[in-house]
């Protein structure tokens, strides 16, 4: 979410390494061990709770269970020992509404099928303290999504990161790369034949300095990468622009700046008059678990798209001007 031209430092948290270094790749393990261990750190709230800090009551709902061979295939991730919840079967669409139909095997339809943590998981951010409480009002569900050890995986990188794991689980690979806010292709199959980005101020060369490494440690060390120097001025000129009447999950709002923020759609459904309403997510500064937000209200945790601008509980409302898609 930072303005992370390369070679410069993090809006938020420790700055980031120097040169091509990235932080390792986090096993389960580790991170529950680190959130064992930072149980006792104060609570980081993003700004004023707005009304109740009971949780909105969601329609439908599923039973945490182990996740299937499919889901582990789809969302490479997932360990076998945790518990989970897919998103479609969590959240039912409002009264009168139902959800929009999606391409099989599209970024949408994978997004239905994210995997949240049992109702009431707090947000957690890269060290293991609490974020936010898991009975903020704002709060609908968290993912169960590793965040690292670094203050890497905030708004635009969490953005970054759930479009790249779809395209990994659907053989896409080759499709993978995203630019640094300087402009600068990040490309996944180069990383992963050896190229290496040499930073110097804002320019960028990338040099075949590493062996071949196709595994699955290499492209969450790319990831990481990508996190370091990309953020929300890397998305926002993005060309692909769909229109409010057009949104679909996958989809995604993102104001640039120092910080900028940005959104993601996970799911949509209309009514008979043809309004939509849209299941939000997001990462936030500092780096922290991805999570659905409820706007409150009888919608909950559905966000109506009413007006010329869509409010969420942690930033200014986005103008429509602000949606963007992936090539």
């Amino acid at each position: 979410m930072a303005l992370l031209l390369p070679g410069a430092v993090q809006a938020s948290g420790a700055p980031p390494a120097s040169g091509t270094s990235v932080a390792a790749p986090v096993t389960p393990s580790e991170r529950e061990a680190a959130r064992e261990s930072f149980l006792g750190m104060r609570r980081w709230v993003l700004g004023p709770d707005s009304g109740s800090t009971e949780a909105t009551p969601t329609s439908g709902g599923s039973a945490p269970r182990a996740p299937t061979r499919d889901e582990r295939a789809r969302y490479a991730w997932l360990s076998a020992d945790v518990k989970v919840r897919p998103l479609e079967s969590t959240f039912a669409p409002p009264e009168g509404y139902t959800r929009l139909p999606v391409e099989q095997g599209s970024f949408g339809a994978w997004l239905r099928g994210l995997p949240l943590r049992p109702e009431g998981t707090p947000v957690l951010h890269f060290r293991g303290g609490e974020v936010l409480p898991g009975g903020d009002s704002r709060l609908a569900a968290v993912a169960e999504l590793d965040v690292g050890t670094a203050n890497l995986q905030q708004c635009a990188d969490s953005v970054i990161r759930l479009h790249a794991e779809w395209l990994w689980s659907s053989n896409q690979r080759e499709r993978i790369a995203y630019r640094f806010t300087s402009g600068h292709l990040a490309s996944w199959p180069k990383y992963a034949a050896g190229d290496r980005a040499r930073v110097s101020g804002s320019k960028v060369a990338w040099v075949r300095s590493a062996g071949a490494d196709s595994s699955r440690a290499a492209f969450r060390a790319y990831l990481d990468l990508v996190f370091n120097y990309a953020g929300t001025l890397s998305l926002e000129p993005l060309k692909g622009r769909p229109s409010r009447e057009d949104v679909r999950p996958g989809d995604f709002f993102v104001l640039g700046g120092s910080p900028g923020h940005a959104v993601l759609v996970l799911d949509v459904a209309a009514n008979a008059e043809g309004r939509r309403v849209v299941l939000l997510g997001q990462g936030f500064m500092p780096a922290q678990d991805f999570h659905v937000l409820s706007p409150g209200g009888d919608s909950a945790p559905w966000f109506p798209l009413e007006g010329e601008a869509v409010a969420t509980p942690f930033w200014k409302p986005f103008p429509w001007s602000s949606l963007r898609r992936f090539p």
